[in-house]
Order: structure tokens, then C-alpha cells, then sequence
């Protein structure tokens, strides 16, 4: 029985903008397991986003709970918020949010400057293992104006990696990306979580959604459908399967 990482149980969330109050989470509940790759759907103002804010310990809500690897969130105080961020969640933005004069190995390090118990030299060294880990054991010194839009993606994900999150959350990880470069991320996510990695996706495109082994779809604050996909389909075949590019 593997562990559940993520807890969340009757969970609100409103917001009161002028004399109205938005709902925008509607008393929802849903677990997910250590190895689970979860794609969270839903268009705009479904509600998915604050979710994801909740999930990222970004946002705390109105009421319910969430509990992350054990860790009930309620109540924590904002430096507590922040290591819970820092130690236990890697997370990938769809604008990758790189420090332009930085190189890559500089900017995966980042995560870890944060965490005492890591001298520079272990660093270094876990910033390179995970460069290698999404293909880029030779573009240690480039900086993001020296790489594809794929690879500065590859660099956002070996710098949610540094720290051994329990969980990878990603932000519409593939929203600035061609086909091409999508499946490509979506190939190493799937190859990631092989590794046991456990990851959250949020996307509105549902072509992403197929490669990974479960789906939760967000209407108008309420979970309104959450199941395991039974055809996963393999990023890599399909990025083999998309014609040749004339350059």
C-alpha cells in the first residue's frame, strides 16, 4: 500500500472581491499516492489555479484540510509554509522563472542555498546529478539566453528536483512550449516518475492529460470528474510519431 503524500478533505476556498464573495474551491476531497502522476484539469475560473496555490502552500483555505507527507498545513506559520515549499514540493512554472545572468547549474542550486544542512560542495554535486538526470550533463555553464526554450524547461525541472521534494507541482509545465518540446517534457516527466517521483500537473490541454495515470477534472469549484486512465499513452512514441520538421 503505498503512502499517501497528499490529503485533502472538504476543502474551501473563498474570496471576497468588493461586496462579493467568489467560491472558488466548493468543499472538494481527494488523495494521491507516493508514484501517483496526477494531471488536474479545468478551464479558466474552474478553480484550478487556486488549488494548485493550496497544493504549493502558497495559499491556505477558507476551511478543510490539507495534509502533505504527513503534515497538516493548518495553522503553520509563514517560514514554516516556507520550508514545507522548500523541502518537500519542486515546483515548474510554465514561464520557467530562471535568473537570466545565471547558468544553469546556478540556478538548479538555488533551492538548496535555502537548506543548511547542504554545504556547497553537496550542491554542486546534486545540481549536476539532476542537469544529468533531464539531459543536460553538457550545458552545465549555459546560461537561459544560451538555451531552447525545452531546455530552460529541462532546467526549471532539475531545480525542482535538487531537493528531493516528496512532490513535483507543475503550472501548465508545456503552456509555452511547441508540440515538439511538449511531448519531449512530457517524455521526461514520464520518465521521472518511473523513478517513483511523484508528480502534479496542472493543464487545460487534454492531450497532456493522456500521458499521465490519472485525471481530476474541476468545474466551477467542485471536483466533477477523477479517474485513473486505463490507455496511458507513451510521450516518447508519440513525439516519434510526429512528422519531421523541415529547418
Amino acid at each position: 500500500m503505498s503512502k499517501e503524500i497528499i490529503k485533502i478533505n472538504e476543502l474551501k476556498r473563498s474570496f471576497t472581491m468588493g461586496t462579493e464573495t467568489v467560491h472558488a474551491l466548493k468543499g472538494i476531497s481527494f488523495t494521491i499516492k507516493r508514484g501517483e502522476f496526477v494531471t488536474i484539469m479545468g478551464s479558466s475560473g474552474s478553480g484550478k489555479s487556486t488549488l494548485l496555490n493550496i497544493l504549493g502552500c502558497l495559499d491556505q483555505p477558507s476551511s478543510g484540510s490539507y495534509e502533505i507527507d504527513g503534515v497538516s498545513i493548518k495553522d503553520l506559520s509563514k517560514n514554516q509554509l516556507a520550508n514545507i515549499r522548500n523541502e518537500k514540493i519542486g515546483f515548474i512554472f510554465q514561464s520557467y522563472n530562471l535568473l537570466p545572468r545565471t547558468t544553469a547549474i546556478e540556478n538548479v542550486e538555488l533551492p538548496l542555498l535555502y537548506n543548511r544542512k547542504v554545504n556547497s560542495e553537496e550542491r554542486k554535486t546534486r545540481a549536476i546529478k539532476a542537469l544529468e538526470m533531464v539531459g543536460l550533463g553538457d550545458r552545465l555553464h549555459h546560461t537561459p539566453s544560451q538555451l531552447s526554450g525545452g531546455q530552460q524547461q529541462r532546467v526549471a525541472i532539475a531545480r525542482s528536483l535538487v531537493n528531493n521534494p516528496v512532490m513535483i507541482l507543475a503550472d501548465e509545465a508545456t503552456g509555452n512550449l511547441d508540440t515538439r518540446t511538449s511531448y519531449e517534457i512530457m517524455s521526461l516527466f514520464q520518465e521521472l516518475n518511473r523513478k517513483g517521483i511523484t508528480i502534479t500537473l496542472v493543464t487545460h490541454e487534454p492531450d497532456i492529460a493522456t500521458f499521465s495515470n490519472r485525471t481530476i477534472v474541476l468545474k466551477d469549484g467542485n471536483i466533477i470528474k477523477d479517474y485513473f486512465n486505463t490507455n496511458i499513452l507513451s510521450a516518447e512514441k508519440e513525439l516519434a510519431a510526429l512528422p519531421i520538421e523541415d529547418h
